[in-house]
């Protein structure tokens, strides 16, 4: 499988305006599809990131008196930034996550639609002017910004969640200090090298350190942190919100799902089925909106399980600079996991129906390889019906009422997503009013709009992205009472 050789980075932190070589032990940055090392980058330590955010801190109040059109003008320039080194960005996405080419193409596209929508809202960020209680006054609101953001990151999507924190940060006044994954941290340092070497911002702006949960930890500490926007893993998220408490740091966090896929009884079955495959295979099913358990309506079930089983088989899994469905894992970490969510069910009663590990063939004799697996004879109560697997792993089970499906539908911890497919608009409007999740994908597969909202409900966080309402988490209001006199 070729793989491009990227120098190991002595300087793996962007302090101000310049370039540092990290404090810390280095880490290396594995090569997913073939297990071998890609670069090797040293973690920001405690002292490294405070003098990241002192810088940013530093940099704040200028930035957010500057004309918000001019910033919107260099969030554009950022955005014209990616679009134009494209390429090799979706590169270094396939190289650090083992994400098919054409799907880390579509990342670097969505991250820069992120840019360019935020950055026009650079025109409405709108206050309001109420009328005063007394004579000879009146009673300003405004949006202020929140001050620094630290920006912590995951690997699923490298750029696109960075730019989607980025974009609302920059444009309302505040300043950044963004940590990537360890995992794979490269498009997102070779997109600030972009930003930073052609001076799109002033030094201090846009910060970045390097590492893992030490490094994190560090940034959600600190009394210089305005808010911590964070995107990752459940258990992350809550350490994250019990040391933010302590200084009552302002949170948002995006954490999670297990989805469910409903397939009513008089679903297209020519829609349903390759919308649920691309939902549970896209990024080898490494995407916390994906569908990760299928409840399906018993009048179909035969032929929907029929007709999805033999579009899992012909997912083509391979080198993910290729023409492929499906490239591998991501670490050995998470195909361990994935292993271990498989057997828990086989132990618990689930049968293999395809798949079911690695795949055969001397190709996938290195790297974090899974192959598309759907399951039978799944009950409720089992962890893959209630655990997010955050693979390539399909639970199908039978239902034989909408009540019955919204009630496994809603049995989980998590909230973020679910997937309806029906042409009955009763059961459509059920199922909106009753689902406990942030978003619901009625006839289509996943894939959420930058200008619409991204937020879940329960274990799957707190806040919310994209669009309106995710811009105004960066912002908090300022009341100012103006007594003129008469």
């Amino acid at each position: 499988m070729a793989t491009t050789q990227i120098v190991g980075r002595e300087t793996s932190q962007l302090i101000g305006d310049e370039w540092q070589k990290a404090s810390g032990a280095p880490f290396d940055v594995l090569n997913p599809a073939n297990e071998e090392t890609i670069a090797t980058i040293a973690a920001s330590t405690a002292d490294d990131v405070e003098r990241a955010l002192t810088s940013a801190r530093n940099a704040q109040r200028a930035w957010a008196t500057m004309p918000s059109v001019e910033r919107g003008d260099r969030i554009r320039s950022m955005a014209a930034l990616l679009d134009e080194n494209k390429d090799a960005l979706a590169r270094l996405i396939v190289q650090e996550v083992g994400k098919p080419m054409a799907q880390a193409e579509g990342e670097v596209a969505f991250a820069v639609g992120l840019l360019r929508y935020n950055a026009d809202w650079d025109r409405r960020l709108e206050g309001e002017v109420l009328p005063g209680d007394v004579a000879g006054e009146v009673i300003h609101l405004l949006r202020a910004p929140l001050g620094v953001i630290s920006a912590i990151c995951p690997w699923n999507y490298p750029l696109a969640v960075l730019c989607r924190k980025l974009g609302p940060a920059l444009v309302t006044g505040n300043t950044v200090v963004a940590k990537p994954s360890e995992i794979a941290p490269l498009a997102a340092m070779e997109a600030v090298r972009l930003v930073q070497e052609a001076g799109v911002l002033p030094p201090g702006v846009l910060n970045l350190v390097s590492g893992a949960a030490r490094t994190g930890e560090a940034l959600v500490t600190s009394p210089l942190t305005s808010m911590v926007s964070f995107t990752g893993h459940r258990d992350t998220g809550k350490r994250i919100m019990a040391l933010a408490s302590e200084r009552l740091t302002r949170v948002a966090l995006e954490l999670g799902g297990k989805a469910p896929a409903i397939v009513w009884k008089d679903a297209d079955l020519d829609v349903a089925v390759p919308a649920v495959v691309a939902a549970r295979h896209t990024n080898c099913g490494q995407v916390c909106t994906a569908a990760e358990r299928v409840l399906g309506h018993h009048a179909i079930l035969d032929e929907f399980s029929d007709r999805y089983v033999r579009a899992v088989e012909e997912l083509v899994v391979g080198d993910p600079t290729g023409d492929v469905d499906m490239g591998p894992l991501v670490s050995a970490a998470q195909h361990a996991k994935t292993t271990s969510a498989l057997e828990r069910a086989i132990d618990e009663g689930a049968t293999v129906v395809t798949g079911g590990g690695r795949p055969e063939g001397k190709a996938f004799g290195r790297g974090y390889w899974f192959a598309p697996t759907v399951l039978a004879d799944v009950r409720s109560g089992m962890d893959v019906m209630r655990e997010e697997v955050f693979g390539p792993v399909t639970p199908i089970v039978g239902v034989s009422s909408l009540d019955e499906a919204l009630e496994l539908a809603n049995d989980s911890r998590y909230g973020l997503s679910a997937y309806l497919f029906t042409n009955e608009y009763g059961t459509v409007m059920r199922a909106v009013n009753d689902l406990e999740f942030g978003e619901i994908y009625i006839n289509r597969t996943l894939g959420e709009s930058i200008h619409a909202h991204h937020a879940g409900f329960k274990e799957s966080g707190i806040g919310g992205e994209d669009g309106k309402w995710g811009l105004l988490r960066y912002t908090q209001l300022k009341t100012a009472y103006h007594h003129y006199g008469v």
